[in-house]
């Protein structure tokens, strides 16, 4: 065994780089920024979505970006060459695919293991050549990475229409891989993508899925149609909410009203989808606000008795085009658009029927009780202060009551519990009365 004989100048050598390895290792301890690529596929192509932190990609460019207020419109086109020179993709025959790089956007990023950052947002389009499969490359990226060799790239699948992914806020992407720097050789190393294919019946349930979870998670659509639906067990008399109208016109009603609400978002549904309507999505989401104050203003007092069907298929076509934003954003082929508009639709009206029927039978005992005029009262006004919260945060005014707002879905299950128990109170109280009154 040879045995090495330290001097004190080297044991004084071991122990400064004992010590600089603790205190860095403390320090590489704080996760940095990583580059994430979402891929969506598509029938004929892979749009890609590239993030890349501002502060490693300035360690990699030696570009002046952190703390810089022009770093979008000064470096942009640099970007877009850069970007060019380190992403490519071949096929299994080893054929290249065509790329394009978008224009860059500008976001800033919190995470919990990271903290607040600003990166780039670059889109790409990758286009294979004819009869090449989508599902089946070679990925090759080395931007930062090849610089920064702790750098890492994430690469997931955010959207696949084929296998029913279809996923709006990048949360539940389906991973391929990491992309990093061989820690021999310092080579990086490319990713083999292969992604199993899938059916026209997965694309249709996971778009169903989608509209399910659209409208669950729309609490502003949701609000617009209970808020409509809660007089709807009551006459109407001059300036007032009368007495209950009786079980099967409440029925009627509710029926009514539904259906012309639907009607009207199918309508524009469809056209948004494919563009036959192109209407911006700011002033859409101010008149959904809107169409939630009206209808509160209705539930505190008629003001359009008899006529509930023409203001909910009127502002149903309103609504609907704020449901065609999230299939147009897809860009899926003309079959896949005809099967997912159904499959949307569908879903979109199953959850509706979901909520209508947990809650208006509820509604509809409360009705015959003395508990349901405060009740009537209580929700349209609040209806009617989400609603003004919500017009001042899509008008540009941001506002506490608006944040107040976007959480009410979370409380629905505890409203409905609610309600559930002011009817039991409700008809408890209504039989006392009549005991004592000998009715």
């Amino acid at each position: 065994m040879i045995r090495l004989h330290r001097t004190p100048l080297a044991s004084l050598t071991w122990w400064l780089a004992f010590v600089l390895v603790l205190f860095t290792g403390r320090g590489l301890a704080h996760p940095m920024p990583t580059t994430t690529v979402q891929l969506d596929l598509h029938s004929d192509y892979v749009a890609a979505e590239l993030a890349l932190p501002l502060n490693e990609l300035q360690l990699a460019t030696n570009w002046k970006l952190v703390s810089n207020a022009q770093a979008l419109t000064q470096y942009s086109q640099p970007l877009r060459t850069y970007l060019a020179d380190h992403l490519a993709l071949t096929g299994t025959n080893g054929q290249a695919w065509k790329v394009e790089i978008g224009q860059p956007e500008l976001s800033s990023v919190q995470q919990a293991a990271t903290g607040p950052y600003q990166e780039f947002v670059v889109s790409a389009r990758l286009t294979p050549p004819a009869g090449a499969s989508v599902r089946d490359f070679t990925l090759q990226y080395d931007a930062i990475v090849r610089e920064v060799k702790s750098h890492s790239v994430l690469v997931s699948v955010r959207r696949d229409w084929e296998r029913g992914l279809n996923n709006e806020g990048g949360d539940e992407d389906v991973e391929v891989g990491v992309i990093r720097a061989d820690p021999q050789s310092g080579q990086v190393l490319q990713l083999p993508v292969n992604v199993e294919g899938g059916s026209a019946w997965q694309g249709f349930i996971g778009i169903f899925k989608l509209g399910m979870t659209h409208i669950a998670e729309g609490t502003d659509h949701l609000l617009f149609l209970l808020t409509l639906l809660l007089p709807a067990p009551l006459i109407a008399l001059t300036r007032r909410w009368g007495g209950f109208g009786g079980t099967r016109r409440s029925l009627l009603n509710i029926l009514k009203i539904t259906t012309a609400f639907t009607v009207g978002h199918s309508l524009t549904l469809i056209l948004g989808t494919l563009r036959l309507v192109n209407v911006p999505d700011q002033p859409i989401e101010a008149l959904i606000a809107v169409s939630i104050l009206v209808s509160a203003i209705h539930a505190l007092c008629p003001i359009f008795p008899g006529r509930e069907l023409v203001i909910a298929g009127g502002f149903g076509l309103i609504h609907g085009l704020a449901f065609s934003y999230t299939l147009a954003e897809l860009k899926l082929s003309s079959w896949q658009t005809a099967l997912s508009l159904l499959g949307f639709n569908l879903g979109i009206e199953a959850m509706q029927l979901v909520v209508i029927a947990v809650t208006m039978p509820w509604l509809i005992l409360l009705a015959q009780t003395r508990l349901y005029p405060p009740v009537r009262v209580a929700g349209a006004s609040l209806a009617a202060v989400a609603s003004l919260g919500w017009l001042g945060d899509r008008v540009g005014w941001s506002n506490p009551l608006g944040a107040l707002a976007d959480g009410l879905g979370a409380a629905g299950p505890w409203a409905l519990l609610g309600l559930a128990v002011l009817t039991l109170v409700g008809f408890t109280l209504t039989r006392v009365g009549h005991a004592r009154t000998g009715v």
